[in-house]
């Protein structure tokens, strides 16, 4: 009974996302029971996650078939240790998120509330739902329901700009929708059952180099875009038009991580070590990687708006995960996923604090804080506390997923792409010391008095922000994302190697 029960948790937790959505278009006349609601079914769905992660990490089987579409195609959920770790970060965020969102979307005075929360608790769903996926059309399926759920959100505020920056974003992931989906149709029209496991599926010796080096183009392809890996990131800027709360999801949450979490699946459980170095495409994935890391950064120094410099820091960070993936070494992997989560609490934070700012000042331009520090010194420490972590000063937890990067390029006798990483580090610090020197150490009259944002804006982003420090000293406490994280590279390289 137990065991059943467990099974069916996964499906349990995208209906509570499913509830949420519902129940805040029902009460959408009256905001602060709807407001009530969403954090309760997030406090719930967060406690469903500790029965999962015990199960995974003593090694037991956790399916759920949803339905059989024919023999061997099936829309099925497993718990797997990767699929854990995604899982439980996007749940673990979501609730300082939706506690941020009430703040914000009240401070800021936004219209279709209700609408918002929705599409914000649908987008979490689709996101667990891509975590648990068991196979890949499962994985397809809720990969292109994400780009679907979130895209209310991108033009939530309907102006001419949004409208623009949400017809692009579809466009972009869409097309990767449509890779995503003939490379799935090609492989079952093989054969293959395309369930993930360590190691992959993909045998170049059964179905062919030239059938395997088409199938990774076109799976990449799909997921790389939503990993924004340039030249396919251009969509992520512009839809830093929507509000901050969904710029803070689109970052830290659901749609990019989830496509740094599809090319993690692809890579390891869909090709595996063995077949990626077979054909011949690590190294590409390597260097395009590379240029999107070293780029993105050196991009994000121009922007003098500060949601477009998160941005572009964003698209710089996640080719971190991907190279790191890329590299198919112990150590890279490992500094890989943790980056996944370290990233996810230090950009939230960083997104946070630029909506505190925003609500309270209605200043969106690095170049107009200068001396906000002495008015909101809460939002501004959490801000630099996440900068310290963006730049990998330790011991904060992007200190220590760049130190396993480095080990495991050096690992793998990829010295350049240790530089590279240590390139990238410093730019963070141009693009963000600068920034809360100016907070902190620069006078100016626009900012005469104390004056934070909302309680329930300005807590969320302390919570975050205590994270990135908490999180890079006992990255195990209390969702054991390392013992997440030792698994997944176990068994990735226990398999076909």
């Amino acid at each position: 009974m137990i065991d059943e029960l467990k099974n069916t948790m996964p499906i349990m937790i995208i209906g509570l996302t499913i509830l949420s959505a519902i129940l805040s278009q029902v009460f959408s006349n009256r905001p602060k029971f709807r407001d009530y609601l969403s954090v309760s079914i997030t406090i719930f769905a967060i406690f469903l996650v500790f029965p999962l992660l015990n199960g995974v990490l003593n090694k037991e089987v956790i399916e759920f078939t949803l339905i059989q579409i024919s023999p061997g195609l099936n829309i099925c959920l497993s718990v797997d240790p990767a699929g854990m770790l995604f899982a439980t970060l996007a749940l673990a965020l979501w609730l300082p998120a939706t506690i941020y969102s009430i703040g914000y979307m009240r401070g800021h005075h936004e219209s279709n509330q209700s609408r918002f929360y929705s599409a914000f608790a649908l987008s979490i769903g689709a996101a667990v739902g891509v975590a648990f996926s068991s196979n890949l059309i499962t994985f397809v399926l809720f990969y292109e329901l994400l780009s679907l759920f979130t895209y209310p959100l991108v033009i939530h505020r309907q102006t001419d700009e949004a409208i623009k920056a949400g017809r692009k974003y579809l466009a972009y992931t869409l097309t990767g929708g449509i890779a995503l989906v003939a490379g799935t149709a090609w492989i079952y029209s093989l054969g293959i059952e395309a369930k993930f496991e360590p190691g992959g599926f993909i045998n170049p010796d059964e179905i062919g180099h030239s059938t395997s080096l088409f199938l990774f183009f076109l799976l990449f392809f799909g997921v790389s875009i939503k990993a924004a890996v340039m030249p396919l990131h251009s969509w992520l800027p512009n839809a830093m038009v929507a509000p901050t709360p969904v710029s803070a999801l689109l970052h830290a949450v659901a749609v990019v991580k989830a496509g740094a979490f599809g090319v993690l699946r692809v890579l390891i459980f869909v090709f595996g070590a063995t077949t990626l170095t077979d054909i011949g495409v690590a190294p590409i994935i390597c260097v395009l990687a590379s240029i999107t890391l070293v780029a993105g950064s050196m991009l994000a120094l121009r922007h003098d708006n500060l949601k477009r410099r998160l941005a572009y820091s964003t698209i710089s960070h996640l080719s971190y995960i991907v190279l790191g993936i890329a590299l198919l070494g112990p150590l890279a992997l490992t500094g890989a996923l943790l980056h996944l989560v370290g990233h996810g609490v230090t950009k939230i934070t960083l997104f946070f604090c630029a909506g505190a700012i925003d609500v309270r000042t209605h200043k969106q331009n690095v170049s107009q804080i200068a001396g906000i520090g002495r008015q909101m010194p809460f939002t501004m420490t959490a801000f630099t506390l996440a900068a310290l972590s963006m730049a990998g000063i330790p011991p904060f937890i992007l200190f220590t997923s760049k130190w396993f990067l480095g080990s495991g390029a050096v690992q793998t006798g990829m010295y350049f792409y240790m530089f590279v990483y240590m390139f990238s580090g410093v730019i963070s610090a141009a693009y963000l010391f600068p920034i809360i020197y100016r907070a902190f150490w620069v006078k100016s009259p626009d900012f005469p008095k104390f004056g934070e944002a909302s309680a329930t804006i300005v807590a969320p982003l302390i919570f975050t922000s205590i994270l990135t420090l908490a999180w890079g000293l006992i990255p195990n406490s209390p969702f054991g994302f390392f013992s997440l994280i030792e698994i997944v590279v176990s068994i990735a390289f226990e398999a076909r190697l």
